[in-house]
């Protein structure tokens, strides 16, 4: 029996039967990709203190009642920083989840698995709808197993870029349907742009970078729709999808863009972390980033002649119960995307990383593999449709993953006290370390100490004929009942026979609002830090410090709120047409 005779005539939706196969061989391909973690602890990347601590930031703040949190508490020592709101939420979010079921040391592997069984299944998703059942549940375990995920998931640990990249197959899906290139099956465009807006905005709310590839990703679809079908209807349609999208995402794409001026975002490209250091095989005065670059730069060497390999192989597939035209366009659609990868991973492309909007914010020009892994995982399940190469590229295929995991696990840091280290320093009060670009503006985090009290009391002036240390004892003198200390809000009494400087252990920003006796005033700040210090007259003084949602962040709900609202009324609109259509 070949596999052409598993196919699904006419398109016809795929059963349960297969969806059950197709999670479970990505969750199979999610457990060898994790195997490595069962003998030798949690893989160590460049990303895990940061993920780690913003899981366990985000759950201890769940359990004060913050539901969406914004502030980060422990950063910066117990300074914080205002890292969720520059940082997609749903990353944070899942891990902080996950440590409520499982202990705080398999939270990094459930993740993974759970993330890579869903890009399985989103790889399948795609390839179902042009493939036989049995071809696309290969390329749901190529997917899943990708090269680029191996790299992910051992060297960098970027728990983010894996739940984005988790879904990109389904939003390449959505754009050839929503653009027309592919036969929507519902024969609904109002469907078709609102199951495409959710998949691009969920994109973005895992991972900013992964947000950027996808949008000049699907831009470029629907640039080569309007070519194809020499019409501009696909524009309009494709600016619809991504108007929703980016309005579903609102909520926090506006205030990230619009308080990117109060922090010091341009840290997010300094040295070593521009494009123009990350291009393939580029080398710097960094003996470390060099050894990785070259690394990362030979995993999309290997990915790349995969896809071309795969892809060739795909090209000469016939798959008759789909449809030529359909593969064709497809075939075309997924070339394109991985030529244009290619280029913008090596230096020639220097000049679109300068000009092209937001570009450079992807860093590290070999992210691109991302978009490459999506051609990959179908030319690869196309591929296992022609008898001559099935067993053939099933063994390259095998070979390529096992050869890249092996030697990725060993060149690979394997520590599993990351997290435990992180939560003993909450625990005692001292925090972690904070983030370059996520500093509030005037601020030099790394002058902050890395152990310091939450309320330090001095006096506001050194009074004149008297030693510091009688002053210093009276300010000492001074008390200071705290009511409440939470992440984003931090009350307390003052009681005091001199005038006072308060140093609080919180960086200003604009979004805190600070109240004395029930009267708003403007902290002041210590010399080399944003710290937050108030000047306190005598007497008896009751002192709040609230983090508010400022104007940017309530526009950006309310835009949410209506892309909502637009997105139930496509589908509502969409399914009355399918209910009309009916005999």
């Amino acid at each position: 029996m070949t596999f052409s005779e598993h196919s699904n005539k006419n398109g016809a939706p795929t059963g349960s039967r297969e969806w059950l196969l197709a999670l479970s061989v990505s969750l199979g391909a999610a457990l060898l990709v994790v195997a490595p973690f069962f003998w030798l602890g949690n893989a160590s990347g460049h990303d895990i203190a940061f993920h780690a601590s913003s899981w366990l930031d985000v759950a201890g703040q769940w359990r004060e009642g913050i539901f969406l949190p914004r502030w980060t508490e422990w950063a910066n020592h117990g300074f914080g920083e205002p890292r969720f709101i520059f940082y997609p939420p749903l990353s944070w979010m899942l891990g902080a989840a996950l440590s409520f079921v499982v202990p705080w040391n398999a939270v990094p592997g459930v993740f993974i698995v759970m993330v890579q069984t869903m890009a399985g299944a989103c790889a399948f998703a795609l390839a179902r709808r042009f493939l036989p059942d049995k071809a696309a549940l290969f390329g749901a375990g190529c997917y899943a197993a990708n090269p680029y995920t191996l790299l992910v998931v051992y060297m960098r640990s970027d728990f983010a870029e894996l739940l984005s990249c988790a879904l990109l197959p389904l939003v390449v899906l959505t754009a050839l349907q929503l653009c027309g290139l592919v036969e929507n099956r519902r024969r609904s465009v109002p469907r078709a742009m609102a199951l495409f807006a959710v998949a691009f905005a969920v994109v973005w709310l895992s991972n900013a970078p992964a947000g950027v590839l996808a949008s000049y990703s699907v831009a470029l679809i629907f640039a080569w729709a309007v070519f194809e079908r020499k019409s501009l209807q696909p524009l309009w349609r494709g600016a619809g999808g991504l108007a929703l999208g980016f309005g579903l995402a609102g909520f926090y794409l506006l205030p990230a863009a619009y308080e990117q001026r109060w922090v010091n975002i341009s840290q997010a490209l300094s040295s070593g972390l521009q494009p123009s250091d990350n291009f393939l095989y580029t080398t710097i005065s960094d003996p470390e980033h060099n050894v990785f670059n070259g690394i990362a730069s030979s995993v999309a060497v290997l990915l790349l002649a995969m896809t071309v390999i795969a892809g060739i192989a795909a090209r000469r597939t016939s798959v008759q119960e789909q449809g030529r035209d359909e593969a064709k366009k497809l075939w075309r659609v997924l070339l394109l995307l991985c030529a244009a990868a290619a280029i913008l991973m090596i230096r020639p492309s220097s000049f679109l990383w300068i000009h092209l909007p937001k570009l450079r914010f992807v860093q590290f020009p070999w992210r691109w593999m991302a978009i490459v892994a999506v051609p990959y995982a179908y030319f690869s399940a196309a591929a296992m449709v022609r008898k001559r190469m099935r067993w053939i590229w099933c063994v390259v295929v095998l070979a390529a993953v096992c050869g890249t995991a092996t030697f990725l696990v060993k060149k690979a840091w394997w520590d599993s006290d990351d997290i435990p280290s992180l939560q003993e320093a909450v625990e005692n009060d001292q925090g972690f370390e904070g983030t370059d670009e996520y500093d509030p503006a005037g601020d030099d985090h790394t002058n902050l100490p890395e152990k310091a009290p939450r309320i330090r009391i001095l006096p506001a002036e050194e009074p004149e004929g008297v030693a510091p240390w009688e002053w210093s004892g009276s300010a000492s003198q001074a008390e200071t009942p705290v009511d409440r200390w939470s992440a984003e809000e931090k009350e307390f009494r003052v009681t005091s026979l001199i005038s006072l400087r308060v140093e609080l252990r919180v960086l200003d920003y604009p979004a805190w609002r600070v109240t004395v006796n029930g009267q708003m005033v403007r902290p002041e700040h210590a010399e080399t830090t944003s710290q937050m210090v108030l000047l306190l007259p005598s007497g008896w003084q009751h002192v709040k410090v609230k983090f508010v949602r400022t104007q940017d962040r309530k526009l950006g709900i309310a835009i949410s709120v209506l892309s909502v609202l637009t997105l139930l009324a496509l589908l509502n609109a969409g399914g009355l047409r399918l209910l009309s259509a009916s005999p």
